[in-house]
């Protein structure tokens, strides 16, 4: 995995600085390049408007073209004296819902890396934000980092498996990345049960244990060395184990598969993975692959 092309989303506020900053460490380990990326909405379109409607710009084309300019400048000139003008590619502007469009142009590209800004309450809950809504609906792996923790060094990372095929998805990106930073890697399942019942006994402990020292061997052997797994026996839900877990051995980077859940399902319930990047401090690399049509064409 060489010449990775890397989008930054970027809304020129501060968190912005350490998404560029994670882009240039992964540009380091995959030869790659960085396109700083904005999209927004004409103001002009969103007055006397439905909050809730989807409108369709009205802004003239040359006006259009104007803000674009100014928006591509801005982009240079914030991007300037943070990430290496060797790797730096020319900005992308699009006019549109930020989310959607971020999804629709990290198609062409290899990884997106952008901030969060951790909006919590009711607004967070039911509108939720714009590295939410990226989690759930690009096919391109995403890398979320924060302001509590950025992406300095990678020596420590944790991958997470539940056993399905679609956890696997996340694999192979983690493995390239523990292998080009010679970062140690481990490899947890949360083995969850109901406090109300009786806790898993040893046997199912160590057969679970047995399982995914089988699973690393199949689909990690290229970084054994630099391997080790756990297993979780928790009564919490898997994401709080997997915070408790980051919050005792301090990991560089978590590295899962994501679930996409959509509609009902995910306002009420969310997905382990929008739950991690939510509550955890690390940086979280999340791989959600398009699923795969009846006609086995991607």
């Amino acid at each position: 995995m060489k010449n990775y092309h890397i989008l930054v989303p970027l809304d020129f506020s501060d968190a912005g600085t350490f998404a560029l900053q994670a882009a240039q460490k992964m540009a380091q380990l995959f030869d790659g390049t960085i396109t700083p990326f904005h999209s927004y909405v004409p103001v002009s379109d969103m007055q006397d408007t439905d909050p809730f409607e989807i409108s369709f710009p009205s802004t003239s084309v040359a006006d259009i073209e104007e803000i674009e300019k100014i928006h591509r400048q801005n982009l240079k000139e914030f991007c300037s004296g943070v990430v290496s003008d060797r790797i730096l590619e020319e900005p992308v502007v699009e006019v549109g819902n930020p989310a959607a469009a971020i999804a629709e142009t990290a198609k062409k590209f290899d990884l997106i890396v952008m901030s969060s800004h951790g909006r919590t309450g009711f607004s967070r809950f039911f509108l939720g934000s714009v590295s939410d809504k990226v989690l759930r609906t690009a096919h391109t792996p995403v890398l979320i980092v924060k302001k509590e923790k950025q992406l300095q060094t990678i020596d420590n990372i944790l991958l997470t498996t539940d056993f399905s095929e679609h956890a696997k998805n996340a694999f192979p990106l983690a493995k390239e990345i523990a292998r080009k930073a010679n970062a140690k890697i481990t490899l947890l399942n949360v083995l969850s049960f109901d406090i109300k019942r009786e806790k898993p006994d040893q046997t199912t402990i160590d057969k679970r244990k047995k399982r995914l020292d089988d699973l690393a061997h199949a689909e990690l052997s290229a970084v054994q060395h630099q391997l080790e797994t756990r297993v979780i026996v928790s009564s919490d839900s898997p994401h709080e184990a997997i915070l408790n877990e980051d919050l005792n051995n301090n990991y560089s980077l978590i590295i899962m598969s994501s679930v996409g859940h959509t509609g009902i399902e995910y306002l009420m319930m969310g997905s382990t993975t929008s739950n991690v990047v939510r509550h955890v401090e690390s940086p979280v690399l999340s791989i959600n692959p398009k699923k795969k049509s009846s006609n086995r064409e991607e």
